[in-house]
């Protein structure tokens, strides 16, 4: 008598349900929710010191390895494909690490990013060619953008759902704080050679050391694992049944988005470095006001992280996106309509600043539209794929500037947040959101 063949499980495509009451008190966290959120607000301090350390340094790095003057033409097209690889690799890293991490656990692929990106934010340091160069941060990319996914996986399973807008600002101020400690190194090491600061890029492979003692894999992922045996939920199953309309929606925010956004942080340093108040300043003078004009950006954004979770609770987050959205297109209108110097530019550039907490929301808006073995995948996916629209938008509105003019760039930019706006409009509200005016966790003090 014949033995009929059982089929494999199905996977897991719910949406994932809430295993018990949230927590409403600080001291009421475990030590595996502080620590599951250390190493995801520290891999993204991380994230902010090894992206940005390039965006800094440039033009005089990349003039360095040409063996030409900082305002030849060659400079701005070449640096802007090194960036344009960078913003590639942040995309491909973020689908590839964000399946090892719905495969293999969180907490195994947290550090396998931290390793890639630091590993080669060093090796930057000994690139002798503009190829070289691209290479390497093509490959510290890849670790950054699957950090991201990781790290905002992590945190939206393990810590209490009504607090994520808030967690989603604290989280963003890790990037933030990431960005002003690159500035500080280039403020420190202005007299030294602009490759110099990519050894500070190394320092984050020390994180892996505590990670891989102290942080467990959540549990909603282990359930998730358990439950659903071999059958992994495949790549294909973001575009099939109602999975499909929320990741196409949240594909072309991110990618409308980001391309304005990179744009914006690429090209904005560049112009100041080369305004012409201060075309006679030496170049030490020139990467000190660069840095003091990151910090400002920097402060203000962090400022817009907790702006952006007010009006998140207050709004949910489809109005809240789609307002910051229209809000960053007349920042950027009216800081680049016209020419203006650096000692009048730096009110619009606080203001964008304080636009770019649309950012920090999608940290914990979107692995929660995504069912468990799915999440980082699609998270990862949706956002980082953004940067590959947003890598090749640096290098073309680079074309729209004049030989050591980078404000047309900027300006031409600021136009793509206004369809961001418009398909954000459309974006769903997550589902196992409790509903909007909760207050802040509080902290216990009986």
């Amino acid at each position: 008598m014949g033995v009929t063949p059982t089929s494999p499980p199905s996977p897991d495509l719910s949406p994932p349900v809430p295993a018990g009451p949230d927590v409403v008190r600080l001291r009421d966290l475990s030590a595996q929710q502080w620590k599951s959120g250390a190493a995801a607000w520290l891999g993204w301090l991380f994230d902010g010191l090894d992206m940005y350390l390039y965006m800094l340094v440039a033009t005089p790095f990349v003039a360095e390895l040409l063996g030409v003057g900082e305002k030849d033409p060659q400079v701005g097209r070449y640096s802007s494909w090194i960036q344009a690889a960078f913003l590639i690799g942040w995309a491909l890293g973020g689908g590839f690490f964000g399946r090892i991490a719905d495969r293999l656990g969180r907490s195994r692929a947290l550090m396998l990013t931290i390793l890639t990106y630091a590993s080669f934010t060093g090796l930057s340091y000994f690139a002798q060619t503009w190829w070289q160069l691209l290479l390497f941060r093509f490959l510290a990319a890849l670790g950054i953008g699957g950090e991201w996914a990781v790290g905002a996986a992590l945190l939206s399973e393990t810590w209490p759902r009504r607090w994520r807008p808030w967690m989603a600002a604290v989280l963003q101020t890790g990037v933030n704080i990431g960005v002003m400690l690159a500035s500080l190194a280039v403020f420190l090491l202005a007299d030294f050679r602009p490759r110099t600061v990519f050894l500070v890029g190394i320092l984050p492979a020390l994180l892996v050391l505590w990670i891989r003692r102290a942080v467990p894999e959540p549990e909603e992922w282990q359930g998730a694992k358990r439950t659903s045996a071999q059958a992994q939920p495949g790549f294909l199953e973001l575009f099939r049944g109602p999975v499909r309309r929320t990741t196409l929606l949240t594909l072309l925010v991110c990618a409308l988005a980001l391309t304005g956004h990179w744009a914006f942080q690429f090209w904005y340093i560049q112009q100041l470095r080369t305004l012409p108040d201060v075309a006679g300043w030496t170049e030490a003078e020139r990467s000190q006001l660069v840095s003091k004009m990151v910090w400002l950006v920097t402060l203000t954004s962090i400022t817009g992280n907790f702006l952006a979770a007010l009006l998140a609770r207050r709004l949910r987050y489809r109005r809240t996106i789609t307002t910051l959205c229209l809000a960053y297109f007349l920042s950027m209108l009216a800081t680049y309509a016209v020419p203006i110097d650096h000692g009048r530019l730096w009110i619009g550039l606080a203001t964008i600043g304080l636009c770019q907490g649309v950012f920090a929301l999608f940290t914990m808006y979107m692995p929660p539209l995504f069912p468990t073995l799915l999440r980082t995948t699609g998270a990862g996916f949706c956002y980082n794929i953004g940067r590959v629209a947003a890598g090749l938008g640096t290098v073309f509105f680079g074309l729209f500037s004049q030989v050591g003019d980078y404000r047309l760039a900027l300006f031409y930019a600021g136009f793509l947040f206004l369809p961001a706006a418009g398909v954000a409009w459309l974006l769903p509200e997550p589902p196992d959101e409790l509903p909007p005016g909760d207050s802040l966790p509080k902290v216990a003090v009986e």
